[in-house]
């Protein structure tokens, strides 16, 4: 366990729930593992006990929040929880807490499975339904240029990102047709607990949290994960955004939750602790802009800044996000006016401190 780690609470130490089964963390809330195909190899899924008047009185049933990749393992896994694990009752709705291919990527094969409706934010559902129909601007090939516009001009890494043109499609095949709304402030009544939705910024465009004061539990998605950091990212389109400063203030808003809250994150293990977390995460952040800033003693693109926030090799996968978080950490210096952007005659976007340029 890194040094980190050791400052949070892990109830459940090493314990992790079996492919295909459950483990219950509190009355009526169980937690699922699947598989991913990544260096992330595998996203927490929960299944929550409810009952809903659908009109002919209360049906006893479970709430899925997110619900994996669309690929034959994730959906056999699936198969194997209803058929152990439902006790004979029907899904009755899947909520997924944002649009990216790991939470909604099934959303469609379960909500048409059990006739049960899909609920998300606003612009997480049209966000869904627009990489999913691969429409002009958020299909795979609008990211080449932006990639070469902020210095990955690399050959071999530009051909390999090729066969990622149809990435989001490939994981998320299809979005329901229809949704029901969430949004801000609002109470879900699952299973008899108010589930209150807290919105989230920076690593999707309205990424739904739920916290039940009852149970003293977060389903965080993938605001605050425990053993790493959120990705934040500057996409195609959306070229000029600051996502980092939108997360920093994000994260602030899950300091109002009790400290014992139990956190239940997407990616590692149920943990205690969020504002120590908190406080590990907005660091993490300051250590990457020092850096950043301090790179940029010259002009740097962010295909640059790469190396210098990540010294791992990466894969054409993680090149992707990392060019896209190096963008970000270098647009939260020039909005907050430490580095000036200019466009130099190769077309590159660079960034430069303003006491040096």
């Amino acid at each position: 366990m890194n040094p980190l780690e050791s400052q949070l609470e892990y109830p459940f130490g090493a314990t992790l729930p079996e492919t295909a089964s459950v483990l219950e963390l509190a009355p009526g809330v169980f937690w699922l593992r699947m598989g991913l195909p990544f260096a992330l190899d595998h996203i927490n899924l929960w299944l929550l006990a409810d009952e809903q008047d659908q009109g002919n009185g209360p049906v006893r049933g479970w709430t899925v929040v997110d619900c994996g990749i669309a690929d034959d393992a994730t959906r056999a896994a699936w198969e194997g929880i209803f058929a152990h694990h439902l006790g004979g009752l029907p899904i009755l709705r899947v909520i997924a807490t944002h649009c990216h291919p790991d939470h909604v990527g099934l959303a469609d094969w379960l909500c048409q499975r059990w006739q049960a409706p899909l609920w998300m934010t606003a612009a997480e559902y049209m966000s869904a339904r627009m990489m999913s129909a691969s429409l002009p601007g958020v299909d795979g090939t609008a990211m080449f240029p932006h990639f070469q516009r902020h210095g990955l001009r690399d050959p071999a890494m530009l051909e390999k990102l090729q066969t990622r043109k149809s990435y989001y499609s490939s994981l998320v095949p299809a979005v329901p047709l229809t949704y029901r709304r969430i949004h801000d402030g609002q109470d879900l009544d699952i299973g008899g607990h108010a589930w209150r939705v807290i919105t989230g910024f920076g690593h999707a465009p309205e990424h739904a949290s739920l916290y039940c004061a009852e149970l003293k539990l977060l389903i965080s998605g993938d605001m605050v994960l425990p053993r790493i950091s959120t990705n934040v990212s500057v996409f195609a389109i959306e070229p000029e955004s600051n996502p980092v400063q939108l997360y920093l203030d994000s994260l602030a808003g899950y300091r109002a939750l009790p400290p014992d809250t139990l956190i239940l994150p997407s990616h590692g293990k149920p943990f205690r602790g969020l504002h120590t977390r908190i406080d590990q995460l907005n660091q993490h952040h300051v250590e990457r802009l020092a850096e950043v800033k301090q790179a940029c003693s010259v002009p740097q693109s962010a295909a640059d800044i790469v190396p210098v926030m990540f010294k791992r090799p990466l894969d054409a996968h993680q090149l992707t996000f990392a060019i896209g978080e190096a963008l970000a950490h270098l647009h939260k210096l020039w909005f907050d006016g430490v580095l000036r952007r200019r466009v130099d005659d190769d077309g590159i976007v660079r960034f430069v401190d303003v006491e040096r340029d």
